[in-house]
């Protein structure tokens, strides 16, 4: 019995403690006076409290008396500080240093203690994980028990307890939240970016990049200087440890105040040199892509990466097999050029174009998410400018674009008709191309779609397409196009485009003979008077009295009044 009870008392002692300090960090977050010294203090009672988590009764109890002294201590000035009660500044100050002083000590006796332990036994006890849906006492207790094996253990103790935090962080966002609340958690990961054992390197990087993931946690990382490491690891890193730094990096630069410090520790070069290498795999050069992307969005770091290179780099990229490098790349050089001219003018020339054209080709073998950034892109690439519209109607953009919208997924269907919709007001010669095409003939199907947009998109479309001679003469040749828009005129039809649009179509087609003669002789053309007479619009009016011209006015009456 004897024996046992040195062990007892020392558990016991260890207990109160760990208790005491738990409660006074908890107690120095509502001191609102000297916050920097209490800040201080905050942070060596917790690397204090993960020791002490860590540790064992025995080997520890020969301190346990001089730190419960201190806590003791430091929870009476914390209560002071928390009234207001201490009789000057400047002796408060005194007394905070002196307890910041003792508690930095009582950390570096147990530092010593811990790696003692390690070397002469080769392992310590390892904190249990806690299960499934734990409270979030067992989750700090288990992670301050990491936390310390990271400080003040051997090579393979820290190696270990970043695999074990990896593995947490992944499996259950609350480890995240409760990593990102400890500054000393956030300042031991950083510090490990910057280690020479490229393992510690790697598995730090995984887990910042988990971090970085979350909007509320970026600026912590950000402020404890993650950003220079990570870029340290993209220049001289492993494949491994490359891929997690470009991965968070993409993450931290979503945000565009983070780009500059990109930018100055000399980030955009080691981007730009990964994205250039053959050697560097798509699971890099993916991430590598996205940062730059979204390191475009500043002007002046734009034109650096134009000056380097970027576009001819970008254009090659677009051949990529691997989709994320693929989209990243196609984005990018969307992002790059958007309302700028001048790197227009480079893409074009570098063969940008071909090569969107190329992989928009429906025997290139991609996903139909390829295919809508590719559209999207090549929209907002070329149909700004007339000499851009002129290279797409070359290389044979229409029977690309009419392929998807007879042949595509439903999606890219919708999206080839917006495409289309928006080349056909472009030009002249783009509404021809579309027309000798056979356009017309599908958006005249389009107007009976099911979705609002469509319809009014492809009514439009016509609107704008039979402004041109030859396609209106192309349209009226089929007697069907004309009875169906009149048919869509009929006042009770619910599912119909814009009235006011199929009337305009309407009224250009009367521009030539035989559309007046197929609208008048139309078993639907009562469907105009009706809307004339409800005096739903004024255009069916206007319409009304241009087919009511003497030549045919005696055919209208004879139609009309039958």
């Amino acid at each position: 019995m004897g024996d046992e009870q040195p062990s007892t008392t020392a558990v016991s002692g260890l207990r109160r403690v760990i208790t005491l300090i738990s409660s006074l960090i908890s107690l120095s977050l509502s001191i609102r006076v000297f916050a920097g010294k209490w800040q201080l203090i905050r942070s060596r009672l917790e690397e204090l409290h993960s020791a002490l988590v860590a540790g064992d009764a025995t080997s520890l109890s020969g301190e346990l008396p001089a730190i419960t002294g201190t806590a003791e201590e430091c929870h009476e000035l914390a209560r002071r500080c928390l009234d207001l009660s201490y009789s000057g500044k400047l002796l408060m100050q005194s007394d905070l240093d002196v307890t910041l002083g003792k508690l930095e000590a009582h950390v570096k006796k147990l530092s010593e203690i811990f790696k003692k332990n390690v070397s002469m036994h080769g392992y310590a006890v390892v904190v249990s994980r806690p299960g499934f849906g734990a409270c979030k006492d067992d989750m700090r207790f288990y992670l301050r028990d990491l936390l310390t094996r990271m400080k003040v253990g051997d090579l393979g103790m820290k190696k270990q307890a970043l695999v074990n935090l990896h593995e947490v962080v992944v499996e259950d966002e609350k480890y995240v939240k409760l990593v990102a609340e400890v500054s000393e958690f956030v300042h031991v990961l950083v510090d490990f970016l910057g280690c020479n054992e490229v393992e510690v390197v790697e598995e730090a990087a995984k887990v910042v990049s988990l971090v970085a993931g979350f909007d509320s946690h970026k600026g912590v990382l950000v402020s404890a200087g993650v950003i220079a490491p990570l870029i340290r690891v993209l220049e001289c890193g492993s494949e491994v440890g490359k891929v997690g730094a470009a991965r968070c990096l993409q993450r931290l630069t979503e945000n565009s105040d983070n780009a500059w410090c990109v930018s100055a520790h000399g980030g955009v070069t080691a981007l730009l040199r990964i994205c250039e290498s053959v050697e560097c795999k798509g699971e890099l050069v993916g991430p590598a892509c996205g940062v730059l992307r979204n390191l475009c969005g500043v002007e002046e770091i734009k034109r650096f990466m134009v000056e380097e290179g970027v576009v001819s780099t970008f254009v090659r990229l677009v051949r990529s097999k691997d989709e994320t490098v693929q989209v990243s790349s196609i984005e990018l050089i969307k992002n790059i050029a958007s309302d700028d001219d001048l790197v227009r003018q480079m893409v074009v020339k570098e063969g940008g174009v071909r090569v969107l054209l190329r992989v928009l080709d429906p025997k290139w073998t991609c996903s139909s998410k390829i295919r809508e950034v590719v559209m999207r892109a090549i929209e907002n690439l070329c149909f700004s400018s007339p000499s851009c519209v002129s290279v797409l109607l070359s290389y044979g953009f229409v029977d690309q674009l009419m392929y998807y919208v007879r042949n595509g997924e439903a999606l890219v269907q919708e999206l080839a008709l917006k495409v289309a919709f928006r080349f056909c007001e472009t030009s002249e010669e783009a509404k021809k191309a579309l027309g000798d095409a056979g356009f017309m003939a599908e958006l005249v199907k389009f107007l009976n779609a099911k979705s609002f947009e469509v319809r009014e998109m492809a009514a439009e479309a016509l609107s704008g397409m039979v402004m041109v001679a030859k396609n209106r003469k192309r349209f009226v040749q089929d007697d069907q196009n004309i009875a169906l828009l009149l048919q869509l005129l009929d006042p009770g039809e619910g599912n119909s485009g814009n009235k006011k649009l199929l009337i305009s179509i309407l009224m250009s087609l009367t521009s030539c003979n035989s559309g007046r003669k197929k609208i008048v002789s139309s078993g639907y053309a009562k469907n105009i008077e009706r809307l004339a007479e409800a005096e739903v619009s004024s255009d069916a009016k206007r319409l009304v009295r241009k087919l009511s011209t003497n030549r045919f006015r005696s055919m209208l009456n004879g139609i009309w009044h039958s």
